[in-house]
């Protein structure tokens, strides 16, 4: 299983692992940590260090209820990051984490290698054709609602039947676009309760069924440090125990906020196999 990134061909077989490189001030875990330039910077060489095998740039916050923010500050957050990151990391491969096409654009323009639209498409109609024109991976996710919205009461009859379905019909809008490289990304917390998180989680490796990549992102979220009785500061052990689940569940991607600890899951199961 491979996806085409920067004119190399990256095997999925072995899973890759992706750092969370937060560039907002209200992150529910790492807000206001890495969103200057000199602070992006040692982050994302400490991630790299570890053994991130993409950096993901996200400067618009999508932990529930975050306010919503404009599409300039959104960019200006951004851009001057990612081109410095670009010129400081020139090997490194950097996805962006935005739902607006026209902040997807502007990123590619200038040398961004992925899109991770938490919408996948539906909160910005040009998005899919948008990135179909650049030839990158996109990481299609699945969100009940928005951002502002999505936690309060979601309801599904069958969360994972109709997570599948929806994934049915967005790889193929996907494809019509020109998008020959999807990911899934069934969205832990976005729009679910901690119940409907594990109901996912425990069919995680049915995803497996589109045979493309599939992305598991849970780390330090509210399905561990609520389920513990914690905080998002304490819930790294948690984290390392689901990213154990889910790559014993096919996972072919993890987007994680702790590189090092990730990249030893991989590894250590590796020796299973």
């Amino acid at each position: 299983m491979t996806v085409n990134c920067n004119g190399t061909l990256l095997d999925l077989t072995q899973p890759k692992v992706m750092g969370v490189l937060n560039l907002t001030p209200d992150s529910f875990y790492d807000g206001g940590q890495h969103n200057h330039l000199d602070s992006a910077s040692k982050q994302c060489e400490k991630m790299l260090e570890e053994g991130a095998d993409f950096i993901d740039l996200g400067a618009y916050s999508s932990r529930p209820g975050a306010d919503n923010v404009s599409e300039n500050e959104e960019q200006n957050r951004l851009l001057p990051v990612l081109e410095n990151l670009l010129k400081q990391f020139p090997e490194a491969l950097f996805s962006i984490d935005t739902f607006r096409s026209q902040v997807a654009k502007e990123a590619l323009d200038r040398g961004a290698h992925m899109i991770n639209d938490i919408s996948a498409g539906n909160l910005d109609a040009k998005m899919l054709a948008t990135v179909g024109k650049y030839s990158v991976p996109y990481i299609a996710m699945h969100m009940q609602g928005t951002p502002q919205d999505m936690q309060n009461a979601p309801h599904y009859n069958d969360p994972f039947a109709e997570i599948a379905q929806f994934f049915s019909e967005k790889i193929q809008a996907c494809y019509a676009a020109g998008i020959n490289d999807v990911i899934l990304d069934p969205g832990f917390g976005f729009g679910k309760s901690i119940q409907h998180n594990y109901h996912l989680l425990k069919r995680f490796e049915y995803l497996q069924q589109f045979n493309i990549p599939v992305l598991a992102g849970v780390s330090r979220k509210s399905m561990i440090y609520k389920t513990l009785d914690t905080t998002p500061e304490e819930a790294l052990n948690g984290t390392t125990v689901l990213h154990t689940v889910a790559l014993m569940k096919k996972a072919q991607l993890l987007r994680v906020h702790d590189v090092k600890e990730a990249k030893e899951c991989v590894h250590l199961l590796a020796q299973l196999q």
